[in-house]
């Protein structure tokens, strides 16, 4: 039994003890060897042990790096939609401002022509202004004419008064002054004619420039449309001559006539 297990034929002699130390340093040598690979294979074991524990770690490192940039991903993809969202909106309200300003535009070019003719018309105005204000500044030398002219009537009045109480030689002098002071009368007429067409277009242009000048400046009519002179006059009575003949002659009859070309004239 001994001998088949350190292999021995029992039916052979056993070898020699030489051949048997040579054989066993051998395999210690054999053993050694095995227990240095085991020795290194297990360092490897421990270093690949180690590496794939990094390994492990850097795998999970980078999953947490990978979820944070899909994260962030999701979070710059929603902001670039919400951006882009924002920029379409803000291109229909550009739409629509750059439809509002094509408006506005026009208008104002409307405007502009408006306020072209309105220019125009108001220069207009002005130059018809500046004339009717200098015939306005004509106005108190007329008046002054006409006041003066209204004292030289009265002087006239006066006189054929006197006149008419003189003598009858003095009938033909009565009757030049009196076709004078008709002469004068009408020719009165004729400037109040024309003082009220320049006071009418004085306010007309007035009221178009300042409304308040219409109130400020007055009624000519207040002014000029009385009778200036005395109830009586033109109807004094006809006194005889020892000749026979009026002292005068002029009675109501001719103040009549008179009366009605002064309507026919204010018609």
């Amino acid at each position: 039994m001994r001998e088949t297990q350190f292999g021995i034929d029992p039916r052979r002699l056993p070898p020699h003890p030489a051949i048997m130390e040579e054989r066993l340093a051998v395999q210690h040598q054999d053993i050694q060897g095995l227990l240095a690979d085991n020795q290194r294979l297990a360092a490897t074991h421990v270093a690949l042990k180690q590496e794939l524990e990094a390994a492990q770690h850097e795998l999970q490192r980078m999953a947490h790096f990978a979820d944070s940039l899909h994260v962030e991903k999701d979070v710059q993809m929603r902001e670039l939609h919400e951006k882009s969202l924002r920029m379409e909106t803000d291109l229909r309200e550009l739409e629509a401002m750059r439809s509002e300003l094509h408006h506005v535009r026009a208008d104002i070019k409307e405007l502009s022509d408006v306020r072209q003719e309105l220019t125009g018309r108001i220069q207009a105005m002005t130059q018809d202004l500046a004339r009717y204000n200098a015939d306005l500044q004509q106005l108190p030398a007329l008046k002054a004419e006409i006041e003066s002219m209204k004292q030289e009537l009265q002087r006239a009045r006066a006189a054929i008064e006197y006149e008419k109480k003189g003598y009858a030689e003095n009938y033909e002098h009565g009757q030049v002054m009196e076709k004078k002071l008709i002469a004068m009368a009408r020719e009165l007429e004729k400037l109040r004619a024309e003082i009220a067409n320049a006071e009418k277009r004085a306010r007309a242009t007035a009221a178009v420039g300042n409304p308040a000048y219409t109130a400020n400046y007055g009624n000519p009519e207040a002014g000029y449309a009385g009778n200036p002179y005395p109830v009586g006059y033109g109807m004094n009575p006809v006194q005889a001559t020892p000749e026979n003949y009026p002292q005068y002659g002029v009675g109501p009859g001719s103040w009549g006539a008179y009366d009605m070309q002064r309507t026919q004239g204010h018609r």
